[in-house]
């Protein structure tokens, strides 16, 4: 009689919730209350200011401060967001790009102070600064200087924090700003080419060090809705990724050439519209990357079902927990071998991503690399092409969206008929209390040790040394993350990407073309009333970096025959109203998803008002509850646009009316 083996089962993934806000403490409470619920390592989100390098003081920061994250502008605020957590028995993975030499030295120096040496420190830091030139845009350096300090990150943690993973290449906000399948593949895989290469490049390095920090590359994907489709796309990485490393890098030792990731499901595709039903598109999501055992996540963080609507409140981060629990733990798929080994049908769809994948990493090659990739605005305008695709074919409705555009008639959610709207709102007094605290941590530290420290940090950025080690000390001696990313300012100058701005150009139905000409014709008789084209401002005010409604916004302006202003991100309120000025436009479009948009809007309708443009009509887009809706309403605001204006047509129609009944 045959003996039956029985197989072990696999471990769980890590377990995680991506989260922070309003203050240190507040942030500390939250991670020791999802500890205690069962969540098995910690995701840090950091708010605006500190991952675009200012002190929460600054006056870029006033509206931005705890809104999307936690601040962190000194060890002091360090220490309390991980005060009664040892950091030597946590992996701690922190979203932070731009300025993540710093925030890992805070971090290094935390745990010093808690009298943990930081070889035992575990977790992971983002530090992939090529996507925020094309999604996030929470960079600040040009792309070289930020390969420089990528890899100052990787080299000093290959050798002094042997447990940390010193890159996570993220390919989840590509799939937010728009990527395909096919460009979410090649473009991450073309990051860390890119950085793997400038490493290689920038100096010699020892075949078995370079082997290790080839090992500890890792990533961070994002998961959609076409489950097919996207649990071909994990094998597919996984499987490419092996490959780069054995063919491109000549790594011969099978560990070191793992894909080892951490996935998130998409934020930006869940819904204010029937929001409950986000339930089920995390869980949907979230299956292709736990279900096949070969190309399994190391940890997964999912979002809250009220992500489009505000905060997420603790509860609602309990329910996302207690998803990943229930699939960990009452469902069977760790106690079973790969599922999908031998299916002709993801074969067949692994070999046709490969082979696009492919093509696209050569294109790239092509044109020089990944800096020139970024730089000559390929890879930004194809993501803005790709996602010009996508939204209209969700407000056509060749793309399902339930709740949306189908079955959109319904029973009203009991869970956002609730006081606080299904939300967290920001205390309005964390970011003044704040301010206080970087106020007062600047007026009793040793000034002498931070200036001292501040000029070795110059010295060994501009003679190009590795700056970890003196980041630390820097850390150690009350220099602020302010301090720390001017000095990296002066020594490396500040970037704005291309935006990839063009016009549609995309083959629309019959019933969408006649929207678009009808808007085209009103514009045309504006034109000859005018004498000239009407002209908008599309404006990204404040720290947000999510610029991909701002993006479509201009294109379609663009496509009914609108001149179009856009910069880009992060502008001033003064900036932006003296470009509405100079300019001579006739509309102000501004875009902000940070919730700072009732201070931002505020000040620009002030500063329209103080230099007699009061009668240039704004509008306003972004993730706004309705009590805000109206608070922007009242201080003279034309029309306000949240996720459910999902129809962009519907948008530029409303657009077009105000033109018309200001101007024409």
């Amino acid at each position: 009689m045959n003996k039956i083996k029985v197989r072990s089962k696999d471990k769980p993934w890590m377990i995680r919730t991506y989260a922070g806000h309003s203050s240190a403490m507040d942030s500390n409470k939250l991670y020791r209350e999802n500890l205690k619920k069962g969540q098995t390592g910690l995701s840090v989100a950091f708010d605006l200011p500190t991952q675009t390098g200012y002190d929460s003081d600054h006056i870029l920061s006033k509206g931005e401060v705890g809104k999307v994250g936690v601040p962190i502008s000194h060890i002091g605020n360090m220490q309390t967001l991980f005060n009664k957590i040892p950091l030597d028995q946590m992996n701690t993975s922190m979203t932070i790009n731009a300025p993540a030499p710093w925030l890992l030295a805070l971090y290094i120096a935390t745990a010093e102070k808690q009298g943990v040496d930081k070889k035992y420190l575990s977790g992971t830091t983002q530090n992939d600064i090529t996507k925020e030139y094309l999604s996030r845009g929470t960079y600040i350096f040009p792309p070289e200087p930020s390969l420089k300090l990528t890899t100052d990150v990787i080299k000093y943690t290959t050798s002094e924090l042997p447990k940390w993973n010193p890159i996570n290449i993220c390919s989840y906000h590509l799939q937010e700003a728009g990527a395909t399948p096919e460009q979410e593949l090649s473009f991450a895989l073309a990051t860390a080419i890119g950085v793997l290469e400038y490493l290689n490049n920038s100096e010699k390095i020892d075949k078995s060090l370079f082997e290790k920090i080839v090992g500890r590359i890792s990533f961070f994907v994002n998961s959609g809705m076409k489950f097919v489709t996207e649990t071909a796309k994990m094998a597919c990485f996984t499987e490419l990724w092996d490959e780069i490393c054995k063919e491109r890098f000549k790594i011969t030792n099978p560990k070191f050439r793992r894909f080892r990731y951490g996935m998130q499901v998409n934020s930006l595709g869940l819904t204010e519209l029937q929001p409950e039903n986000n339930v089920y598109r995390i869980l949907i999501q979230m299956l292709p990357v736990v279900i096949a055992k070969n190309s399994r996540a190391r940890a997964v963080q999912l979002p809250a079902w009220n992500e489009a609507l505000g905060l997420p409140r603790p509860w609602d981060q309990q329910w996302s927990l207690r998803l990943q629990q229930i699939m960990a733990y009452e469902t069977d798929i760790l106690e079973f071998s790969d599922i999908f080994e031998g299916s002709k049908v993801l074969r067949d769809k692994i070999m046709l991503l490969k082979k696009s994948a492919n093509d696209e990493l050569k294109k790239i090659d092509k044109i020089g690399g990944l800096v020139e990739a970024i730089e000559s605005g390929y890879l930004k305008g194809k993501l803005v092409e790709s996602q010009t695709k996508r939204q209209k074919n969700i407000e056509t409705g060749n793309q399902k969206v339930v709740g949306v555009n189908c079955f959109s008639e319904g029973e009203n959610s009991p869970l956002i008929n609730e006081k606080d709207g299904g939300f967290m709102k920001v205390n309005d007094k964390a970011e003044k209390e704040q301010i206080e605290n970087v106020k007062k941590w600047k007026s009793q530290r040793n000034n002498k040790k931070t200036l001292d420290c501040l000029a070795k940090l110059k010295k060994a950025a501009s003679s190009g040394q590795n700056i970890m080690e003196i980041s630390v000390e820097c850390a150690h001696n009350g220099v602020t993350t302010g301090e720390w990313s001017n000095i990296m300012r002066e020594v490396f100058g500040e970037y704005r990407a291309p935006t990839g701005i063009v016009s549609s150009h995309i083959v629309i139905n019959k019933d969408k073309k006649s929207d678009i000409e009808e808007n085209q014709k009103e514009i045309n008789k504006i034109s000859k009333k005018l004498r000239r084209r009407p002209k908008m401002l599309v404006g990204k005010p404040g720290l947000d970096g999510h610029s991909n409604g701002a993006e479509q916004i201009a294109v379609r302006a663009r496509d009914i025959g609108l001149e179009v202003v856009y910069d880009g991100i992060r502008s001033t309120p003064e900036q932006l109203v003296v470009a509405a000025i100079e300019e001579g436009v006739h509309i102000i479009g501004l875009s902000i998803l940070s919730g700072s948009h009732v201070h931002l809007v505020k000040v620009i309708m002030n500063l329209l008002r103080k230099n007699n443009f009061h009668k240039i009509p704004v509008v306003v887009g972004g993730i706004i509850p309705p009590k805000d809706e109206k608070k922007l309403l009242s201080f003279g605001v034309k029309a306000v646009f949240t996720p459910k204006d999902f129809r962009i047509e519907e948008i530029m129609k409303q657009i077009t009316y105000i033109i018309k009944k200001e101007y024409g």
